[in-house]
């Protein structure tokens, strides 16, 4: 019963960053040189993790993300069984929240699905695998970094979703900023078309990010 909570809390947390984040790009546009709607955009999805972290973070740790829970895995503070059961509850989470957006937007809106995007001149499927790598792997490290200390209970949330909007604001104009696969993959699902064909660097990318930061911050943490 209590894994079905957190199942529960993973699939509402992830609900509400897909519905809120994805819905504030489709809603004021997040293109860089557009100004406000690329920092609101930004900000959204930070703010909702501000706003998981308080609420449901004390029942399922406010993963809401793959690549968090892989990295949670690797550091041995989740088991493969509650890895696989949130993954999946975060997948369901995510596909709930593009159906509101569908309602609300209409289906042929974009649902905020990450795109290599046109304005990155320089942009490349390997520049794209990169950025993701490096934003997950920055998004991550603080996540660890400040949860491994209780006494940081109070703050974590804010750092976190600090942290979040950070890689925002430098991804947005490169990947439109995944570091959460399930949060790539049901837009991406829903949006068709060039999202699905690149979908997989979205994928794996912070997965392999979030995998980097647990080793990384598993080895500098020994004395």
């Amino acid at each position: 019963m209590e894994s079905i909570k957190k199942y529960i809390a993973e699939c509402i947390g992830t609900c509400v960053l897909v519905t809120f984040g994805c819905g504030t790009a489709v809603a004021v546009g997040c293109a860089s040189d557009t100004g406000s709607g690329y920092l609101l955009t930004a900000l959204a999805f930070g703010l909702v993790i501000v706003a998981m972290a308080y609420s449901i973070g004390n029942i399922s740790g406010c993963h809401i993300n793959p690549a968090v829970s892989i990295a949670m895995l690797i550091r041995k503070q989740l088991s493969i069984k509650d890895f696989i059961g949130y993954v999946i509850a975060q997948c369901i989470g995510a596909a709930v929240g593009c159906v509101i957006l569908g309602i609300v937007f209409g289906l042929d809106c974009s649902f905020g699905a990450n795109r290599i995007q046109a304005v990155w001149e320089s942009g490349s499927v390997g520049g794209a695998f990169l950025v993701e790598v490096v934003l997950t792997f920055v998004f991550v490290l603080a996540i660890i970094g400040v949860t491994s200390k209780t006494e940081n209970g109070a703050v974590s949330g804010v750092v976190i979703g600090l942290t979040l909007t950070l890689v925002h604001i430098l991804g947005i104009h490169l990947t439109g900023t995944s570091v959460n696969p399930a949060r790539s993959l049901m837009p991406a699902v829903f949006a068709g078309g060039d999202a699905l064909s690149q979908l997989w660097i979205f994928i794996l990318a912070p997965l392999i990010g979030g995998a980097l930061a647990a080793v990384v911050y598993s080895y500098l943490e020994k004395e």
